[in-house]
């Protein structure tokens, strides 16, 4: 791959900001360059090489800040807590849970460079006359990229491979970014492969196509609204779309997995639809689990009460308790972590700090929290975690559910949701409205880094506890100051 000019226009000013509490455990961030020939003309890349490198950098969805730090942090159901010095990192967290961000928000700044960076190098891609399987795996790829920086900032920055370097990227607006993407994915449908569930659907696929267009769907009346705040109408024929993208997965073979923590693991057999194959899903046990535990973790997140409150006991998707057994990591429950907390051979494991039993408890402060307080979750468990899960088949089972509901069909959609209750152990729902179902996603989808959209479809995410600012203009976030320096053709989202 030729390297030419530094990408300084789409990508902006790469600040991230020193994490004290922690170590980034994902791929480095590489240059963002235009491949450009002797004579200033594109210069086409190595389209195995450069599909491969594009699948690898994934891995930036599965660390706990940026993207998935945009997607959860600023949700109801999760809480980042300073602890002493721990996670302080200069009001990063604290910000994003209290809604008090502004356009110099690292992570914000962050994941924007990703997201462009991962959206024009498919575009790279697609441009070097790859095979129709590549192209079309291309264009997944962009149009996974480019959904979510519709989703968090409303506008899509869009560069051709025949602009120079100082040539401004164009912006899409919120309803032209949609029917990009799905352009795209109608697009690259035909030439998908086929595939049926495995912990190894590492590559786009029929089934991760049709998830995305589900969830474009199911999202429309927010993307194509002029008010982004909402209220927001829900148009029965994207319902009927969503309910057919779904079931189109469902006849390649996927189901709900009868373990619920079999879906996170290496074990899954009927869920996953796409998943992050470089690396582990690491992170996600690090960010919450304390520093006397095995293994080490950064004693870091935690949720609160009140949604741990919405689970029934008898619930499979509130846990499971240690085993104790003496094995590598079996001191570890998966789930919801509270009370007090066990060695691999069941010993009482006692704060090294405090030299009290650690356990865990419901209270958690945003600041000033002890180094036990907070329950703590555990979905990828480190002795058998799977791959980084993107796309599972209960999301789309649910975007089913809540289809069925917005068109009107009540009655078929309490029927859907109870198949997946019972499944997980549950108590039948007598009835279902908007408010049970919003609950219901979050038992089954808790942190899984989705929520913010939820959260904003549903009417809720200026609501939570501990927020703040509850102005409407939030449900987007600024355009990072550099790269409305970079590019006069952004326009700062109102509000900041």
């Amino acid at each position: 791959m030729k390297t030419g000019n530094i990408y300084k226009v789409l990508v902006a000013g790469m600040s991230m900001a020193v994490m004290s509490a922690c170590t980034d455990l994902v791929t480095d961030e590489k240059d963002s360059v235009v491949n450009k020939t002797a004579d200033g003309k594109f210069a086409p890349v190595n389209v195995p090489e450069a599909l491969a490198s594009a699948y690898k950098d994934l891995s930036t969805y599965s660390d706990q800040a940026g993207i998935y730090a945009l997607g959860e942090h600023v949700t109801a159901e999760m809480i980042p807590p300073t602890r002493g010095v721990d996670w302080g990192d200069n009001g990063v967290w604290r910000t994003l849970d209290a809604h008090t961000w502004d356009a110099s928000h690292s992570y914000i700044l962050s994941a924007w460079n990703a997201l462009n960076q991962r959206a024009y190098r498919s575009t790279e891609i697609i441009a070097s006359n790859p095979s129709a399987q590549q192209k079309a795996e291309a264009q997944f790829l962009r149009a996974y990229n480019m959904f979510w920086v519709m989703d968090y900032w409303g506008v899509v920055p869009f560069r051709e491979v025949t602009q120079g370097p100082d040539d401004l990227p164009k912006v899409l607006t919120r309803s032209e970014a949609f029917d990009y993407i799905v352009k795209d994915l109608e697009e690259a449908l035909p030439a998908l492969p086929k595939t049926g569930p495995s912990v190894t659907n590492g590559a786009a696929s029929k089934a991760a196509a049709n998830f995305l267009l589900a969830k474009l769907y199911l999202n429309k009346a927010v993307y194509k609204s002029t008010a982004p705040e909402g209220p927001y109408t829900f148009d029965k024929a994207d319902m009927d779309k969503v309910v057919a993208y779904v079931d189109a997965i469902t006849a390649d073979g996927y189901s709900l997995e009868k373990d619920y923590f079999s879906a996170f693991s290496s074990a899954a057999k009927t869920e996953p639809i796409f998943v992050v194959m470089e690396g582990t899903a690491q992170n996600r046990w690090f960010m919450t689990l304390h520093y006397d535990q095995n293994p080490s973790g950064w004693n870091g997140f935690a949720t609160l009460a009140d949604f741990y409150d919405t689970f029934e006991a008898k619930d499979m998707r509130i846990g499971k308790p240690a085993k104790k057994d003496g094995s590598a990591y079996s001191g570890v429950g998966l789930g919801f972590l509270i009370g007090q907390q066990y060695t691999d051979k069941g010993a009482q494991i006692v704060d090294t700090r405090t030299q009290r039993p650690l356990q865990f408890t419901r209270d958690v402060p945003l600041a000033g929290a002890a180094t036990d307080k907070g329950i703590r979750v555990i979905k990828y468990h480190p002795a058998n975690s799977g791959k980084y899960l993107l796309m599972r088949y209960a999301e789309a089972y649910l975007m089913k559910t809540e289809a069925l509901l917005r068109s009107g069909n009540a009655a078929a959609a309490v029927t859907h949701v109870n198949a997946l209750r019972t499944v997980r152990g549950a108590s039948a729902l007598a009835s279902l409205n908007e408010e049970s179902l919003f609950a219901e996603l979050g038992r089954e989808l808790y942190w899984e880094g989705g929520k913010r959209t939820s959260e904003i479809r549903f009417g809720k995410f200026t609501t939570g506890a501990g927020t703040a600012v509850k102005e409407a203009y939030t449900v987007l976030y600024p355009i990072p100051s550099a790269a409305l320096v970079s590019n006069p053709n952004l326009v700062q989202n109102p509000g900041y």
